[in-house]
């Protein structure tokens, strides 16, 4: 899978490219990343990539021309509608677990982050597919953003986590239910002590019990995710 991402600040991915699992994915070849500064694409010599929005109003507007021609030259002749292409906006939908696990079916991903006040409308209603946002707040730019997005994406690539099945077990995957709780060694730990269903080794008796807990856990935490259930 392939990840093309659009970004002013190219240096701020540095960190997350070479750490941790994403590391990996990129070392076993299960993923390629492509860091595109779009201000040289800007045909100006001063390569301007914002300016005043018309009608006034505070703050700088991205410029729609440098964005256009660097995704142009990502899609190398092909159509817009052929690869997804992601802007990162606080006016887009909520980033989710489904749609993470819907773009790690695509062979290819274009993002683009925005920076300063936003972007020319243009860009949102002729070049952008589709718009995300990680949550009702705003950052700075959308790298931050990006790097959430890469992340959620990446670990759901076959291959990626070595064991795929732990995916399926997480929080918002397959019945949409938060996890389960768990728990690891020692059996107790100051007092307190694991649940006895999951030492007695009857493996029915705990799937029961670890979705008793999933639906106790999500109508506590998020009863809104029970609404269609």
């Amino acid at each position: 899978m392939h990840f093309a991402i659009c970004t002013l600040f190219p240096e701020m991915f540095a960190s997350v490219l070479e750490c941790s699992m994403i590391k990996r994915a990129h070392q076993k070849g299960l993923v390629t990343s492509e860091l595109v500064n779009f201000r040289k694409f800007a045909t100006d010599r001063h390569h301007t990539v914002d300016d005043t929005p018309y009608g006034g109003g505070g703050g700088m507007l991205l410029k729609p021309e440098p964005l256009f021609v660097a995704v142009e030259h990502l899609l190398q002749g092909r159509s817009r509608t052929d690869i997804p292409i992601i802007l990162l906006t606080p006016q887009g939908k909520n980033l989710t677990q489904r749609r993470a696990q819907q773009l790690a079916t695509q062979q290819e991903l274009i993002i683009i982050c925005g920076h300063y006040e936003g972007f020319d409308e243009r860009v949102r209603t002729h070049l952008a597919t589709e718009e995300l946002s990680l949550g009702d707040y705003v950052l700075t730019g959308g790298e931050l953003a990006a790097m959430v997005l890469l992340d959620s994406v990446i670990r759901l690539v076959p291959g990626v986590l070595g064991n795929d099945s732990s995916a399926a077990c997480d929080s918002f995957a397959g019945g949409g239910l938060l996890e389960y709780p768990q728990y690891t060694k020692p059996q107790s730990f100051r007092g307190l002590a694991v649940p006895d269903v999951l030492l007695s080794g009857d493996h029915q008796a705990i799937a029961n019990w670890r979705r008793e807990q999933a639906l106790l856990r999500t109508k506590l935490r998020r009863p809104d995710l029970l609404q269609d259930k």
